[in-house]
């Protein structure tokens, strides 16, 4: 396989540069990340609609990952109760060292093969659900050898890498490589492909939330109620959805139901 994640930055010496040429180059390079997405939105459009089928069924979505791709899906994961209203352990993370250790980085987990898969029979990972590898390179022995031994156990798996042709893209029935080039410091996968991983995780997340009805026009209608800020604003949403002009009885309607769907489904029943 081609390591395109490992080749030289197109940069040379960079520790003579002033600030402004360093930022309008990793600028350049980011700009390629979109680009790369774009490429590869037949094989992600076909990963999300797996996705959403499984959960459709009951199932869950399982990314098992390490290192920075691993960490941004927790990122990802942790937002969807709050602003969708979506069960918790519907989406679900397994990464290399625990999420409990998120901030330590116990890099060295990821080179444990038989680690993801005990970690997945743990949470009871059946083929109801559907396992996504995150890795960069394509090769990370935690997240290929989850993959593989989920592919035995006829559980659907996916992948997002950025490397052609890895080891893990083999073992993904829905494999999605997005090829986004050298990296600015050369293998620092943190930068361009960390960048298209949030992306990408961003748009699997709302693409599935959509097709599972937790969306109103373009509205968070299953927002919960966490604080004033998003109260406020699902009072005004349930106001312009149902035509109501008092705020207080949008209000109580609101926090009486719990979400702007809710209530507007109980207005919609009351006639």
């Amino acid at each position: 396989m081609d390591r395109i994640t490992e080749q030289p930055s197109l940069y040379r010496d960079l520790e003579t540069k002033r600030i402004e040429e360093i930022t309008a180059s990793i600028n350049a390079e980011d700009r390629k990340v979109a680009l790369a997405i774009e490429a590869s939105l037949p094989q992600l459009n076909r990963l999300i609609g797996r996705i959403t089928e499984a959960l459709r069924a009951g199932g869950r979505l399982f990314y098992l990952g390490a290192g920075s791709g691993g960490r941004l899906s927790v990122l990802d994961v942790i937002e969807l109760p709050t602003t969708y209203g979506i069960e918790r352990g519907r989406f679900n993370v397994v990464l290399a060292g625990g999420i409990e250790h998120l901030a330590e980085a116990p890099e060295e987990k990821e080179d444990e093969p038989e680690a993801g898969w005990l970690e997945l029979q743990a949470c009871g990972v059946s083929s109801r659900d559907v396992v996504v590898g995150v890795s960069a390179s394509g090769t990370t022995p935690f997240v290929l050898g989850g993959l593989t031994r989920c592919r035995s156990h006829g559980i659907p798996t996916g992948c997002l890498v950025s490397n052609p042709g890895t080891p893990i893209a083999a073992q993904a029935d829905y494999p999605v490589e997005v090829i986004t080039g050298p990296e600015f410091i050369t293998g620092s996968t943190r930068m361009k492909c960390g960048t298209m991983q949030k992306m990408v995780f961003d748009m699997i997340s709302t693409t599935v939330m959509i097709q599972l009805g937790r969306v109103k026009d373009n509205r968070m209608v299953n927002v919960m109620l966490i604080n004033e800020k998003i109260t406020d604003r699902a009072v005004r949403m349930l106001m312009e959805f149902a035509g109501m002009s008092s705020y207080e009885e949008a209000s109580r309607v609101l926090h009486e139901q719990g979400s702007v769907q809710r209530a507007l489904d109980h207005l919609a029943a009351r006639g």
